[in-house]
C-alpha cells in the first residue's frame, strides 16, 4: 500500500468510524470489509440479507466478525427511517412509496448515513453511478453554499501527489460552479497532506486569448478568492504556466502561482477527464477517485469493474472525509 493510503489509514484508525456497504453480497466487498475489521481501521456495516451475505463470505473463505449486517427486509426501525424519509423529500413521496423504495440498499444505506447510524457510504462495485449518486443528492444534499457536487481524482506518482477536478460529474459548469470545485478541491488536498496551490485551467494564461470560455475561468477565479480569501489560487492557465517554472515566469510573471500548482481545476468535464486518463496512461500516475466532494456526509462511488484493494482504499477515504 502507498504511502498515500498508509497516511490516511493512520488517521481513521481507532476513531469509530462506522462506514455502509449496501452490496453485501459482492465477493470485492466481503473481501474489503473483511480486512477493514479485521485491521480494526473502522466500523463496516454491510446491506443485505443476512443469511445470503454469511453464505457468500464462507464460499470465499472470509470473515465477518465484529461486522453488523442490516437486512431492509427486517429492519426494526423501518417505520422511523420511512418517516424520515418522506420528511426529506418534503412530500414528493408518499409513505408507501417511501416504504419500497428504502427497500433498495443504495437509499436504505444512504438513510443510515443521513441519520447519523453511520458516517459514511461506499457503494458502485455492482451499480452504476446513478444509483450510487442520486439517492446521495436527494438525501445528504450538498453542503450549504454549494450548488452542486463534483469528482476530483488524487493523481500519484512516487513521490507527487496531485487534485485534478471536476473529472467525474458536471459536464459543462459555470463560473459559480468552478470556484465551488475549486474551494472543494483545496478541502480535498489538505485530506492528503497536500497544501493546495490552484490553478484554474483554460487554453489561455492571463489574457492570451478572449473568448467566452476563458472569461468563464477568469470570473470563476474571482469568485473562487471572494469565497477563500486565504487560499492560494490563481488563473486562467494554461497547464504549462501552472505546472512549469519556467514558463510561468514568461507567461505569467506576477502570479502567486509559478509553476508549482499542485490542484488543477479544469474548465469542463471533458478536459478534465481526458486529461486524468493522458496523465494516467501516458505519465504512469495512479487516479484515485473519482472522490465526490461538496456532500454534506461523504458518498462514494465504486467503478464496476474495482477489485478488493478499490474498495478497501475507497473506504479509508471516505472515513478521511468523515473526519473532516
Amino acid at each position: 500500500m502507498s504511502d498515500l493510503f498508509s497516511i490516511l489509514k493512520q488517521k481513521v484508525t481507532g476513531k469509530n468510524i462506522s462506514i455502509v456497504f449496501p452490496e453485501g453480497t459482492d465477493e470485492r466487498i466481503l473481501t474489503a470489509v473483511s480486512r477493514l475489521a479485521r485491521e480494526q481501521v473502522l466500523r463496516p456495516i454491510l446491506i443485505g440479507n443476512k443469511a445470503a451475505i454469511q453464505n457468500q463470505a464462507a464460499e470465499i473463505g472470509v470473515e465477518l466478525a465484529h461486522i453488523e449486517i442490516i437486512d431492509p427486509e427486517t429492519y426494526e426501525k423501518m417505520d422511523e427511517l420511512v418517516q424520515a424519509f418522506v420528511e426529506r423529500r418534503k412530500g414528493k413521496v408518499s409513505e408507501e412509496d417511501a416504504r419500497r423504495i428504502l427497500l433498495d440498499e443504495n437509499y436504505f444505506g444512504t438513510m443510515l448515513v443521513y441519520t447519523n447510524q453511520a458516517h459514511g457510504l461506499v457503494s458502485g462495485a455492482a451499480h452504476s453511478t446513478a444509483d450510487t449518486v442520486r439517492p446521495a443528492l436527494q438525501i445528504i444534499k450538498t453542503k450549504p453554499g454549494i450548488r452542486k457536487t463534483s469528482g476530483v481524482f488524487i493523481m500519484v506518482r512516487d513521490e507527487e501527489k496531485y487534485v485534478f477536478a471536476d473529472c467525474a460529474i458536471n459536464i459543462a459548469p459555470d463560473s459559480q460552479d468552478l470556484a465551488e470545485i475549486a474551494v472543494e478541491s483545496a478541502h480535498t488536498a489538505r485530506m492528503f497532506d497536500i497544501e493546495p496551490r490552484i490553478a484554474m485551467l483554460s487554453f489561455s494564461t492571463k489574457g492570451s486569448a478572449k473568448s467566452p470560455e476563458t472569461e468563464k475561468v477568469v470570473e470563476a477565479v474571482r469568485l473562487a478568492k471572494e469565497m477563500a480569501p486565504q487560499l492560494t489560487i490563481d488563473g486562467e492557465f494554461q497547464f504549462d504556466a501552472a505546472f512549469v517554472p519556467s514558463v510561468a515566469k514568461k507567461k505569467a510573471p506576477d502570479s502567486v502561482i509559478q509553476g508549482d500548482a499542485n490542484v488543477f481545476i479544469f474548465p469542463s468535464l471533458e478536459a478534465g477527464n481526458i486529461g486524468y486518463k493522458i496523465a494516467q496512461r501516458l505519465g504512469h500516475f495512479e487516479a484515485v477517485g473519482p472522490i465526490l466532494q461538496g456532500l454534506n456526509k461523504p458518498v462514494n462511488d465504486l467503478s464496476r469493474g474495482c477489485n478488493a484493494e478499490d474498495v478497501y482504499k475507497l473506504a479509508l477515504i471516505t472515513a478521511a472525509q468523515a473526519l473532516q
